[in-house]
């Protein structure tokens, strides 16, 4: 859809020239022939252009595509090509340049050869009755009797059958043109007999500079980025966009500028996503939720902002791949350079845990009651992942854990300019990290970086950490002598998911200050050494070397409860007096032993340590 010199009437007069009123800028600058639609649809008018110079032309064609791509508009230009007429030229053609005897009422709908219908309110087997009594008839006036059947998926089942015999053999002098936006509603067999055009959206450049060269008709002044808004929120309709724009027009008294119709669109300022993004992929939560929080205060919508995220995101990793797409007109020069600059600096593995945790988050924020608060969830979420490792860097570390090493850190990866990740002969994937991107204003909590981890090459194997010497052993914040004491404390810090896999699959071997041997059940979760090597530094302030063992190590934490249990119950049924009980009372049975906590205690105090390799 394009802008182009309007037809009589069309710019919101009458034939004599008297305004009737104001016209919407969507009908107003409405396509009134091939060459406005070039833009957008280059594909369709090249093929109706070859059709029409070959005399090839069909008998029925079906337009399809999204809402406000010029479908209809489309069949009543098509509808005049085949009936164009003037003092010269008397043929189908696509040349509309010059406006033909019938081109006027065909475009406002009104000819009498060329009938418009509504499927979605004709839908029934007599509605195309009529149709089919009627296309015997040679049309009054024009070249063609044309029939135009918008939304045609709306037909019912019958109705499509009582179509096909006439759409297949109609008479020299009927065409049908069907429009809908359910392609596969529609039944092949009526597929078959229509040649099919496929409207496509219309890239946002394309409406951005539609919208400008309207603004100038108008006499309108209009801020580039405020068109790029609008053409981005139209999401290639043009309609839609023209709607926006017509909006903004009024909203702004004759002015179209980005910051009211950011306000008018409940838009988030692009700028400032930017800015939340740097501090999500820096790990700093806190300044990310003071960020979004003042972006909700200025107005803008939880979902929204999370929409823009996802939107950034998918920028910055399609530049990682495409860099001439950041030429784009629709985006703004923040979007455009700091794009650039992170898709430069953040690894495709990064790019898309923060993806997948959008797309998650998104439905999560649109059907919550309360938007805000599952919005700022979103957020830590995303802040948060910063700490956690890569898959690959995870299995690296479990491959350490396994042969004795210490806390286990990545060296820093290799610079790699061909894009990595996009081919097979790209085995280091990642970039080094830009330091000046990620400065912003320090944060009261922590920080973690997201970095992906190359993968093992001998030029990126990790090395251990050399150990401390003894006198420099910071001291642990909490004092860990069993298993059931490390358990308790992920009970206390709410990590029930790591409490109950401590207690089902964990078998102890060895444990003291900063070092834990384990072996783990066949069916434990790979997971768990980098969990506890994790977790354990968090909570107790120090390093710890966990190390997994393959022999089959002690007893789990549930496996114990489990034999006291029974230790217990085998207790009782020797005692004198349980026994008197259950054979004074058939049918009887012990199900529970329960002892007082005087007596646990002195169990666990009998109960001996893990051994210590300094005794």
């Amino acid at each position: 859809m394009a802008a182009g010199d309007n037809m009589p009437g069309q710019d919101g007069s009458g034939q004599d020239g008297q305004k009737t009123g104001y016209r919407v800028l969507a009908r107003k600058y409405r396509p009134k022939d091939f060459s406005d639609l070039m833009v957008g649809q280059e594909a369709m008018v090249k093929t109706l252009t070859n059709a029409f110079e070959s005399g090839r032309i069909a008998q029925a064609y079906m337009l399809t595509g999204v809402r406000g791509v010029g479908k209809t508009t489309t069949a009543r230009i098509l509808a005049r090509a085949l009936n164009y007429k003037t003092d010269t030229i008397d043929k189908p053609t696509i040349d509309l340049r010059e406006p033909g005897i019938h081109c006027q009422a065909i475009m406002e709908g009104r000819h009498v050869d060329v009938i418009e219908m509504d499927a979605a309110s004709h839908t029934g087997i007599d509605d195309i009755r009529e149709i089919i009594e009627q296309v015997r008839y040679r049309p009054a006036s024009a070249r063609y009797k044309v029939y135009i059947i918008d939304e045609v998926h709306m037909l019912s089942t019958a109705a499509f059958n009582g179509l096909l015999k006439t759409l297949e053999e109609p008479p020299e002098h009927v065409k049908f043109i069907f429009a809908t936006t359910e392609i596969r509603k529609v039944p092949v067999t009526v597929l078959s007999r229509c040649q099919r055009f496929d409207l496509r959206r219309i890239p946002a450049a394309d409406l951005a500079g539609l919208f400008s060269t309207i603004s100038e008709k108008e006499g309108i002044e209009a801020e580039p980025d405020a068109l790029a808004l609008i053409a981005r929120a139209a999401e290639g309709s043009a309609r839609d966009g023209l709607s926006l724009l017509d909006q903004a027009i009024a909203h702004g008294s004759g002015h179209v500028e980005t910051a009211a119709v950011r306000a008018m669109l409940g838009l988030a300022d692009r700028a400032r996503i930017v800015d939340l993004f740097r501090q999500i992929a820096r790990g700093d939560v806190a300044a990310a939720l003071r960020e979004f929080n003042t972006q909700y205060e200025a107005g803008a919508n939880p979902v929204v902002v999370l929409t823009d995220l996802a939107d950034f995101t998918h920028l910055v990793t399609r530049l990682k791949f495409i860099p001439e797409a950041a030429e784009d007109a629709s985006l703004s020069e923040v979007e455009r350079r700091e794009g650039a600059e992170f898709a430069g600096a953040i690894a495709v593995t990064t790019l898309s845990r923060i993806w997948q945790m959008l797309l998650k988050g998104i439905p999560e924020a649109e059907n919550s009651s309360r938007p805000l608060g599952a919005a700022e969830m979103v957020i830590i979420r995303l802040a948060h992942a910063g700490s956690l490792p890569a898959p690959e860097d995870a299995a690296r570390r479990i491959a350490g854990l396994l042969s004795g090493d210490t806390g286990v850190q990545p060296s820093t990866p290799r610079q790699n300019g061909n894009n990595s990740g996009a081919s097979g002969d790209s085995r280091t994937t990642t970039e080094a990290r830009a330091p000046e991107m990620m400065a912003g204003s320090s944060s009261r909590g922590p920080t973690a970086m997201l970095s992906a981890v190359p993968r093992s090459t001998p030029e990126t194997r990790m090395e251990a950490a050399p150990a401390p010497k003894l006198e420099e052993k910071p001291e642990p914040k909490v004092h860990l002598k069993a298993l059931a004491d490390i358990a308790n404390l992920a009970g206390e810090n709410r990590d029930m998911k790591l409490k109950a896999q401590l207690r089902q699959f964990v078998r102890p071997v060895r444990m003291e200050p900063g070092r834990l041997e384990i072996a783990l059940s066949p069916d434990a979760p790979k997971s768990i050494a980098n969990d506890l090597f994790v977790r354990l530094k968090e909570w107790t302030g120090i390093h710890w070397n966990v190390s997994i063992v393959s022999g089959p190590g002690g007893l789990t934490l549930v496996e114990t409860e489990a034999k006291q249990r029974d230790e217990r119950l085998t207790d009782a049924r020797s005692d004198p007096d349980v026994a008197a009980i259950l054979a004074r009372f058939p049918g009887a049975r012990i199900t529970d032993v329960r002892v007082n906590q005087a007596d646990l205690d002195e169990e666990a105090a009998a109960e001996p340590e893990l051994p210590d390799d300094n005794e």
